[in-house]
């Protein structure tokens, strides 16, 4: 039968599993390092993993398929125990134990205070549940390592996104314009290093609320290389 169905440019791929992560059905995997489509019958042709893509390399088209076989999507998750692709980019609320503040001295581990997965921009999808009424945090990757008190000043009651500009090599901007337009986001904080090459990341941001159309309490906060808070 003639019906929609994704197509994947994988000469546009970068290899980052956001796609495969935001298809509930399984329709997509990571292969040698590529997104595939690995079985026309997982795909309902709806176009979740679409937003999810920094890099444009999916679209709907219309050709020759199996018809989407909602009993075999539901089988093979039954099968798997959870939704395919890559582990590591499987979303999840996360949910911790509430206990007392630990004291300065005690010999406890501090426990974390990360609330979703995954983290990096590239791989979160755009429609999370998480981000609806989030305290939205941006930050560059090298904070949480600079700031010992990250966890508790600045993840505790945010949706975490995390980066590097420079290292990955992308414009983050149209991603997050897509989180901040399409969800209820209630505030934004970006932090960042002192370095000049993270102010790609602030700029990153506040084009992308710029380009949201929302108005979004905001603040930008950065960590000096011997981890102080400047400003």
């Amino acid at each position: 039968m003639k019906r929609k169905i994704v197509q994947i440019d994988e000469a546009k791929c970068n290899g980052c599993g956001a796609c495969a992560a935001a298809c509930h059905e399984g329709a997509i995997a990571m292969v040698g390092g590529k997104a595939r489509l690995i079985r026309d019958d997982y795909c309902d042709g709806l176009g979740d993993c679409l937003p999810a893509c920094p890099t444009d390399a999916i679209q709907i088209i219309e050709r020759e398929a199996a018809p989407y076989d909602e009993a075999a999507v539901k089988a093979r998750q039954a099968g798997l125990g959870a939704p395919c692709g890559c582990p590591g980019t499987r979303m999840k609320t996360i949910r911790h134990a509430q206990g007392a503040q630990l004291p300065p001295a005690s010999n406890v581990q501090p426990q974390s205070q990360l609330s979703q997965w995954p983290v990096q921009i590239k791989l979160v999808p755009v429609n999370a549940p998480y981000f609806d009424g989030a305290k939205l945090l941006i930050a560059a990757d090298c904070t949480a390592y600079a700031y010992a008190g990250f966890h508790e000043r600045f993840i505790r009651g945010h949706i975490t996104l995390v980066g590097c500009p420079k290292l990955d090599a992308v414009d983050y901007s149209e991603k997050l314009a897509a989180i901040l337009r399409e969800n209820n986001i209630e505030s934004l904080t970006i932090v960042r290093m002192e370095v000049p090459c993270c102010g790609g990341i602030e700029q990153a941001a506040k084009s992308a609320l710029q380009q949201s159309g929302k108005f979004i309490p905001w603040q930008v906060v950065t960590i000096s290389t011997d981890g102080r808070i400047l400003d």
